[in-house]
């Protein structure tokens, strides 16, 4: 029983980040759910080593990660887009013409987020989309506190870059 409380008090709440992370990464809504799903099956299945595991929401982070990177490889690197997600809309109601424009947009950040590469990508996911900490997102995915800085730094660089290009000449 008391398995079955930690699991919905500390890992349940987690679904639907890491179901973001596993969207992130795999660009495909259905794969990411099964990814979640499995996930869930695995930590419940490592529920007697609980007690052995640091940071419970790191640990289901790294493998949720490690899933969907099996699954892009296992499927091939798919170059889709994310699909519209619900955009949050702000308090004042904007233009019909500034819907559009921030939609565009919006759908343009998505595809230069998509179009980065896996460790950059992961890395401003869960910074600037899940809140994480370096730490944080440095167990997640195995690597220095540095290394996460500068993955978000040049990932921000080129999702700015080619953002600023696409807005001074066009699309």
């Amino acid at each position: 029983m008391m398995y079955q409380n930690r699991f919905h008090t500390d890992i349940l709440p987690l679904k639907n980040q890491l179901y973001r992370l596993a969207l992130r990464i795999t660009l495909n809504s259905a794969e990411a759910e099964d990814i979640v799903q499995e996930t869930l099956i695995k930590v419940w299945n490592r529920r007697e080593s609980w007690d052995k595991i640091d940071n419970m929401e790191a640990f289901c982070f790294t493998v949720c990660r490690n899933l969907s990177l099996d699954s892009i490889k296992r499927h091939g690197n798919r170059n889709a887009t994310l699909d519209e997600g619900q955009a949050e809309q702000p308090s004042n109601m904007p233009t019909p013409s500034e819907h559009t424009i921030e939609h565009d947009q919006l759908a343009i950040v998505r595809q230069l987020v998509d179009a980065l590469p896996e460790k950059q990508r992961s890395c401003i996911q869960l910074r600037d989309f899940e809140g994480k900490s370096y730490k944080d997102i440095a167990i997640i995915l195995g690597i220095t506190e540095e290394q996460v800085k500068v993955n978000i730094f040049r990932g921000r660089q080129t999702i700015k870059q080619k953002f600023q290009g696409l807005d001074q000449y066009g699309i």
